[in-house]
């Protein structure tokens, strides 16, 4: 496996070329993941518990980005969902946004991603809460924002893992949902949207965005998972 710090060298000069509108964050963080366990802040000396025997190793930079030093934080975030999780089916449920938005999000990305998360577990909240689904109150679920898509392109979306099913009016009963189905995603869709919408215009930004962004599909997706252990691992990195 390459260390992401060779690969920036190579291709981190091109990229910033490229992107000059490149939010200060995601420069440093470039800078984080290239001077990190490079040698260029000097080692330190640390004794291996298991021989005894003394080691230099070079210093880390620690940053949130960087899957070397944050191994240890995945775990532990894996490990606590999975003791956490709930008995039963989950279903994963990736909420999009369509490519013509996605311009002004990463221009805009603080404000945008906090309308994100709200807009997908609102969308999920009412749906579940109609009869003719489940007609339950949703538990707490995590949701996991990705910004990039599988060839890497910016792409960015939630994640929300559910239970298969919510907790009755008077809370003292589980209401599972079907096998297989949650929620219908055509109905989610437009109420993702909706609520998206109105939150970028409590922060300000709808007058910002083309108008023709609200007329078109957003297509949420659904994935049945029998159980958390695999819906979790496929988030946790």
């Amino acid at each position: 496996m390459i260390p992401l710090r060779d690969i920036f060298p190579a291709f981190a000069p091109a990229y910033l070329e490229r992107s000059p509108t490149l939010p200060t964050s995601h420069r440093q963080v470039i800078s984080a993941l290239q001077q990190c366990q490079s040698g260029h802040d000097g080692p330190s000396l640390s004794q291996c518990p298991r021989c005894g025997g003394h080691h230099r190793v070079h210093h880390a930079w620690g940053n949130r980005h960087c899957p070397q030093c944050q191994q240890h934080t995945t775990q532990q975030w894996l490990q606590h969902h999975l003791d956490t999780q709930l008995p039963g089916p989950h279903c994963l449920l990736p909420f999009p946004v369509p490519e013509t938005l996605r311009p002004f999000l990463r221009s805009h990305q603080r404000l945008a991603y906090h309308a994100l998360f709200p807009a997908s577990a609102e969308a999920l909240k009412r749906l579940a809460k109609d009869e003719r689904f489940i007609g339950a109150e949703l538990p707490g679920f995590p949701g996991v924002l990705h910004t990039w898509g599988r060839q890497l392109q910016y792409h960015p979306h939630i994640h929300d893992i559910v239970p298969g099913g919510g907790l009755s009016k008077d809370r003292t009963t589980w209401l599972p949902s079907r096998a297989n189905f949650f929620v219908p995603v055509k109905a989610l869709s437009p109420i993702y949207r909706a609520i998206c919408k109105e939150g970028m215009r409590q922060a300000g930004l709808l007058e910002h965005i083309a108008p023709q962004v609200w007329t078109r599909p957003w297509n949420v997706h659904r994935q049945a998972r029998h159980h958390g252990h695999s819906a979790f691992p496929s988030l946790a990195p």
